[in-house]
């Protein structure tokens, strides 16, 4: 395992000031992605496309801009890649499926206008499991990146957000965006040992993304530190006309009280029960967390859980399948299209379930909500390991089974959580540490991730590439 030596390397915060001091350029930035994806890509197959033409431009663009005294902000010309459920008018989003791999948007989502406003550089769209429904990163016909930690054995890079991970974590681009139903954000960033947060639904805007869950998806960053994660939060929160669950969602700046320390918080541990069917090494890597977040002031206390994570995953899982299949049973019912074979059933399970069923899952998961809600006002945030494994051979995969045991807990009770590097497992694959934290309270989640991750380096260990 290797630090950061050279300009690829670097997070957006410090090639953000590097460029605000004129000590880069950022056309030699887009220049140094653009190089690295032509040297790597073809092993690693994250991008679905690569804009090179235009993010060349764009850099030019923002190059002039700087000079004139005129950036819109502090990610005026770093490079993003973003995930391939995201529309930008006029190029082509696939969703992860070849039934669409012709089909081009007409429309730009409010995440990317927001994002190509200050001044980010679109360098790319990345690849993702078939209609974003899966943990694991496969896709049977589009083809599965490759994890970067490995690079002789096939591992899964998690999923849904597959591109994106494997895109920052083995340094093609030093951020990139993804979306979480159930964990595809934070899934990726363990198995590539990156950070990724889930924010609150409404707290970006969804328009323009291609929808999986609608009550369940939100889009979020996936960087290389906590801090790059709240700088992409900032520019891209915020109410939305064209989504109405945004509205009356007060924007929170998590910059003010990113490094103000843990002292004093009250962070709660999962419960002994739940360490079962965990690996040793991530266990180690959580236990080790913990003893660093006491040591830095933070109080670790209990937190009996009114249902198991399994439960609550499944319930999830429930609304999941009867929405997508919602949305998409037309494609998955005709057997003349071409769908991942781990996929397909995932949606048709919806067929299955009622209308009573589905209003009988939602009345549940409020339930849960007020629950978890009355106890998490005593904690500041529940800490998990983000999954029980690190990535897995793909050979022999078992895609019955989902990796999504931890982060589902999120979505369902409309939480917000964080997944940032914790430590490796004996193979030399990282581990991750989630932080969950009440809905719309992003803020607290950056807030003892920047804390954990300054004290230690894990964040800053390369990929053997």
């Amino acid at each position: 395992m290797a630090f950061a030596t050279n300009l690829n390397e670097l997070p957006v915060h410090v090639l953000s000031a590097k460029i605000a001091a004129r000590r880069l350029s950022p056309v030699d930035l887009v220049e140094a992605s653009l190089a690295r994806i032509a040297a790597l890509e073809p092993r690693l197959h994250s991008f679905v496309e690569v804009y090179a033409d235009t993010a060349r431009l764009a850099a030019e663009a923002a190059e002039k801009a700087r000079r004139a005294g005129q950036a819109v902000g502090p990610l005026h010309g770093i490079p993003i890649a973003i995930k391939d459920l995201v529309e930008i008018e006029g190029r082509i989003v696939t969703g992860g499926s070849s039934i669409w791999r012709e089909r081009r948007a007409e429309r730009t989502a409010t995440l990317a206008r927001k994002l190509i406003a200050a001044g980010m550089i679109v360098i790319g769209k990345t690849h993702t499991v078939e209609f974003a429904y899966g943990g694991w990163g496969t896709n049977q016909y589009r083809g599965t990146p490759l994890n970067p930690w490995d690079p002789g054995l096939p591992r899964t890079p998690g999923g849904s957000s597959s591109g994106s991970g494997v895109s920052v974590a083995a340094r093609l681009v030093p951020c990139a965006i993804g979306t979480d139903t159930g964990g595809s954000v934070r899934l990726p960033a363990s198995f590539c040992g990156i950070t990724g947060l889930k924010t609150t639904v409404g707290r970006i805007s969804a328009y323009g993304v291609l929808s999986l869950s609608p009550s369940l998806d939100t889009p979020g960053p996936m960087t290389r530190s906590v801090e790059d994660a709240a700088l992409l939060l900032e520019v891209m929160q915020g109410e939305d006309p064209l989504d109405p669950l945004t509205r009356a969602r007060a924007p929170s700046d998590p910059l003010p009280r990113l490094k103000r320390g843990i002292k004093g918080l009250r962070l709660a541990r999962m419960q002994e029960a739940d360490r079962a069917g965990v690996a040793a090494d991530v266990l180690a890597a959580y236990d080790r967390a913990l003893a660093k977040l006491a040591e830095l002031g933070a109080e670790i206390v209990d937190f009996p859980l009114a249902c198991r994570f399994a439960e609550i995953g499944a319930l999830n899982g429930r609304i999941m399948s009867a929405e997508s299949y919602a949305i998409l049973a037309e494609l998955v019912d005709n057997p003349a299209h071409r769908i991942d074979a781990a996929v397909r059933p995932r949606v048709q399970a919806g067929a299955r379930m009622s209308a009573r069923d589905y209003l009988d899952a939602l009345r549940e998961r409020e339930e849960l909500k007020r629950t978890y809600g009355a106890a998490l006002a005593d904690v500041d945030a529940l800490l998990t390991p983000t999954t029980r494994t690190t990535a897995q051979p793909l050979e022999g995969l078992d895609q019955n089974v989902s990796p999504a045991h931890f982060t589902r807990f999120a979505n369902c009770l409309d939480l917000c959580a964080l997944a940032v590097p914790n430590g490796f497992d004996s193979e030399g694959l990282p581990t991750s540490l989630q932080i969950n934290c009440r809905g719309y309270d992003e803020a607290t989640a950056l807030r003892i991730g920047w804390a954990y991750e300054n004290a230690t380096d894990w964040h800053a260990r390369m990929p053997p590439l």
